[in-house]
């Protein structure tokens, strides 16, 4: 049930891409407002998911993550009835932040109620939501709206969401453990609330906005901003924590060297795999001609080889220090190798998608025993900490992979011609390449941490 929640909110990261053309045509939405309808709801997902972490932390997990879905579920029915543009834009923002409540919640629980190898097993279906989501969000977005069902166009991609969040919303409340907030803090910090949402604002909306728009001036001027801001809010915790008052993130968790070299190497990982979906379905639309069903389609070996993951590490034992590194060397082969069969004038067709599902495997191993790796260096009481450093640190790079290396092949691509475009795709291949072996040198370093520190 919680799994369904991250895979849903992830499917609605990735669905409205799809849909753009078709809102534009029916609502008449610019440029502008249909990219705002995309990053509306990342950004609001984005700026709030520490928050939503500590809200569950202090009002308990099971109300906050049916507060969350009923918010998510009432935006995803506003966004199918939107009459305009600027209704569609505040409702994603909305849904957004249902989403950024709902989502903390569910590493959270895993850590809460899972131990040992049942919280391994966890964490591989976790991490199949995480990265099955944005692919399923790709596919089915244009599956449906090509069916057009019922004349309603690109609607159901939002209406799908009601009847389902209804379900989550009632199995919440059946199978959930209710809260238990006895001896627990209900104050929130809320200036380190308004200073941390100022700051990743700051980062995440010229990461998302600045690559359609040309990385005008002030793109810049706000990437350069988020630095100080972060700054104050880092200092500010510390002065909280100093005065014996509750933080937003646990000093503990950003100190932990285990936390912070595994957030390197989970973050660079997520990069290379979120500029690969954004490339990819540029190479095969406009370099290639196919169509977005087929372009969504193209992952689904690697989503199928990540689903392995899970179940593989499981059986593996626990002791095995190198299995977070192993994973994302696995991953750096698995772009060489694709790389090396567009070098050899292949194109696509079969081979090329069992090398992305090896890549697949790669990143399912890696990002799999990182979390897990996260989650059992530190004790519990700091899950809804790590739950939201996590999940935000997952979305910061994520957009910053599509913001600098779908920069990078818009700009050899050119004419999107076959061989401008094979040519910038294997530019990035190479570029995720040389940064998964570098994400590799990082979980080395942070297994070597947790096992110092055991």
């Amino acid at each position: 049930m919680l799994l369904a929640a991250q895979c849903i909110a992830n499917v609605d990261t990735a669905i409205a891409n799809v849909a753009v053309p078709s809102i534009q045509a029916d609502l008449g939405a610019s440029g502008g407002e249909a990219g705002l309808v995309i990053s509306g709801y990342v950004v609001a997902f984005a700026v709030l998911l520490v928050t939503g972490a500590r809200l569950g932390a202090s009002h308990g997990h099971r109300r906050v993550f049916i507060l969350g879905m009923a918010v998510f579920t009432a935006a995803s029915l506003a966004c199918a009835a939107a009459s305009d543009p600027v209704v569609l834009i505040v409702a994603r923002v909305v849904q957004g932040s249902g989403s950024a409540l709902m989502v903390p919640q569910v590493l959270s629980g895993i850590q809460l109620h899972f131990a040992g190898r049942d919280r391994i097993r966890a964490m591989g279906y976790y991490a199949i939501a995480l990265s099955g989501g944005a692919v399923v969000g790709q596919s089915l977005g244009g599956v449906m709206i090509a069916a057009d069902i019922h004349g309603m166009g690109w609607r159901p991609i939002f209406l799908i969401n009601v009847p389902l969040g209804l379900l989550l919303i009632g199995a919440a409340l059946r199978l959930m453990p209710a809260d238990d907030t006895s001896g627990r803090t209900r104050q929130l910090d809320l200036r380190g609330m308004l200073v941390l949402s100022m700051a990743v604002m700051l980062l995440i909306v010229p990461l998302m906005l600045g690559m359609d728009r040309g990385w005008p001036v002030w793109t810049w001027l706000c990437l350069g901003a988020s630095v100080p801001v972060f700054v104050v809010f880092g200092r500010g915790q510390r002065r909280l924590s100093a005065a014996g008052g509750r933080p937003l993130i646990a000093e503990r968790v950003v100190r932990e060297p285990a936390v912070r070299w595994s957030l390197v190497a989970h973050g660079v990982t997520t990069m290379t795999y979120c500029a690969l979906l954004f490339v990819l379905a540029l190479y095969l639309q406009d370099g290639l001609g196919r169509g977005p069903a087929y372009a969504g389609m193209a992952m689904v070996s690697w989503v199928a080889a990540f689903g392995t993951a899970g179940p593989l590490l499981a059986r593996l034992p626990q002791s095995s220090r190198s299995i977070p590194a192993l994973g994302c060397l696995v991953l750096a082969v698995a772009y060489t190798s694709v790389c090396v069969y567009l070098l050899t004038g292949h194109r696509t067709g079969p081979m090329l998608f069992a090398l992305l599902g090896v890549g697949g495997l790669g990143l399912g191993i890696s990002s799999n025993s990182l979390i897990s790796l996260m989650t059992f260096t530190l004790p519990n009481r700091y899950a809804a900490d790590l739950s939201g450093v996590i999940s935000t640190n997952g979305q910061l790079c994520g957009a910053l992979g599509v913001a600098v290396l779908g920069s990078g092949y818009l700009a050899l691509a050119q004419s999107h011609s076959l061989p401008h475009a094979a040519r910038a795709l294997e530019a990035v291949l190479l570029a995720s390449a040389a940064l998964s072996s570098l994400a590799a040198a990082a979980a080395h370093r942070a297994t070597r941490a947790a096992k110092a520190g055991a």
